[in-house]
């Protein structure tokens, strides 16, 4: 662990290339620790000062571990959380593979840096097998976006994707004054646990790039958005041919995935 100090007030001071916004409303972090579903393993992303941490460390059916990239909040858990010794991951979240972290699947929760925020829903949903429940804090247009259902203007890639695995659910607004420092957009706090239905068997890949295709040009029909793809029995899809992708569910575009001609009968 490097020698990186805390500043005179003894407290980390917040770093804008990592996205810090640290809260400081105890009544909040322990509304999000009691938030969480799950027993048994737990990952807290982005701990800070612990605000957080201070309440999962208090369950009693939580192992929890903790995974930091900034070095002086590392020094700073260690320093006030020495439980924390052998469980805190000094690391990128991102370049981490989730399943080294803990041998069976496991929960995620954080108050969750806004500049990465999606990077991290992206990995989750590459790993659903690991990932069995996401609690936690985004910029509030972010978890609008997650929790949307079709029809609805904040419905997108990321709704789709997520709402395929896991169900979702928006659990409280939190206002930027209780953020040091605090940022210039509202939070919202989501709790996304993993389905378990199987959703059966479709080529992720595929199902992934129609999504993306489809709302990346999500003014023009479904026929004029993915016609660089070709499916079989295109009378069938017809019906949502002249739709637009915010009016389809994920069920749907499972459907028009197992419909590529690429797929094999």
């Amino acid at each position: 662990m490097g020698k990186n100090k805390t500043n005179d007030s003894g407290l980390v001071k917040p770093k804008k290339s990592l996205g810090q916004h640290f809260l400081n409303d105890a009544h909040i972090a322990r509304k999000i620790a009691e938030s969480i579903q799950s027993i048994g393993p737990v990952l807290e992303i982005g701990p800070g000062m612990g605000i957080l941490t201070r309440f999962l460390l208090q369950n009693p059916n939580i192992d929890l571990k903790v995974v930091e990239i900034d070095g002086e909040s590392c020094n700073y858990l260690l320093e006030n959380y020495p439980q924390l010794n052998d469980r805190l991951i000094k690391a990128d979240f991102l370049k981490l593979v989730l399943s080294d972290i803990f041998p069976i699947p496991y929960a995620i929760i954080g108050n969750f840096p806004y500049n990465i925020s999606s990077q991290i829903l992206f990995k989750v949903y590459e790993n659903p097998d690991y990932i069995t429940e996401i609690t936690g804090m985004f910029q509030r247009e972010v978890a609008r976006r997650i929790i949307s259902p079709p029809g609805n203007k904040d419905y997108g890639i990321l709704s789709v994707l997520l709402q395929t695995f896991y169900h979702c659910e928006y659990l409280f607004s939190v206002q930027e004054t209780v953020f040091s420092p605090p940022p210039k957009v509202k939070s919202g706090v989501i709790r996304l646990v993993r389905k378990k239905e199987s959703m059966g068997n479709f080529p992720k890949e595929d199902f992934t790039n129609i999504v993306k295709a489809a709302f990346n040009q999500r003014r023009k029909t479904l026929k004029n958005a993915l016609s660089g793809f070709e499916f079989r029995n295109p009378a069938t899809l017809s019906r949502w041919m002249n739709l637009r992708a915010e009016q389809l569910s994920f069920n749907e575009f499972i459907e028009l995935t197992l419909h590529l001609k690429t797929i094999k009968s």
